[in-house]
């Protein structure tokens, strides 16, 4: 992913030290190179000096919360963070995907479920980095859908001449459904475009990050098809 030999950095984040080891102990065996830290404040700082690659970040933590870690972390630089949640509460995971999150799970969890997260966020990192790049080769202009502009070089997002930021899930999955607008996108298909999962899984994933991106860039460009999908609908 960074184009250097060294193996890919995971930061665990997690205040339970069985569970963080447990974590640690999964990723390393997997190839990682991992460090695990157990409060807030420490995380920001390893995350500072070591420069993961990806976080697993719990949301409870003493000192810092992992919303408030998640902020100061994209703060310093953008790095794809897996939210650890005790608790499916929609606002919670909303919460967390607008402060940056790139997905999240819900304890308890599988480590071959771990696994397949952290892997599947690694690739669609390297695919969005792979597509900015030929992009910027081809120097292309932005999409302009009515008063929304699409800049997939750059990555950037703008509504009525006003900056919005977009985590990088939020941007892949916006750029998916104006590569089609007005199509109705099913869940499915947005999990494998956008996710890059082969299964109906993480439907409920979906949900949560349309939601996110529909308070951002307004409630009127994102059209729900109850039972089916999402449709952009700015245009007409």
């Amino acid at each position: 992913m960074t184009g250097e030999t060294r193996p890919i950095r995971v930061l665990v984040v997690e205040d339970d030290v069985t569970i963080a080891q447990a974590v640690a102990s999964r990723l390393t065996a997997e190839s990682f190179e991992v460090r695990a830290v157990h409060d807030g404040t420490d995380a920001v700082a390893v995350a500072a000096e070591w420069r993961p690659d990806l976080l697993v970040l719990d949301v409870m933590l003493p000192g810092l919360d992992g919303l408030e870690v998640c902020r100061r972390v994209q703060a310093l630089r953008p790095v794809p963070v897996l939210m650890v949640t005790a608790r499916d509460d929609e606002s919670d995971v909303l919460v967390g995907l607008g402060v940056g999150a790139d997905d999240y799970l819900t304890k308890p969890f599988s480590m071959r479920e771990l696994v397949a997260r952290v892997r599947v966020l690694l690739r669609r990192v390297e695919r969005a980095a792979e597509l900015a790049r030929s992009e910027v080769t081809a120097q292309p202009g932005p999409l302009l859908i009515a008063d929304l502009e699409i800049n997939h070089a750059e990555r950037r997002v703008r509504r009525a001449e006003q900056d919005i930021h977009l985590t990088p899930t939020e941007f892949d999955l916006l750029a998916c459904l104006a590569a089609r607008p007005h199509t109705v996108l099913t869940r499915e298909h947005l999990l494998a475009e956008v996710w890059g999962w082969r299964d109906a899984s993480g439907t409920r994933t979906v949900d949560s990050h349309v939601k996110s991106l529909r308070r951002k860039i307004g409630a009127d460009a994102l059209r729900t098809v109850h039972g089916v999908g999402y449709a952009l609908e700015l245009g007409r």
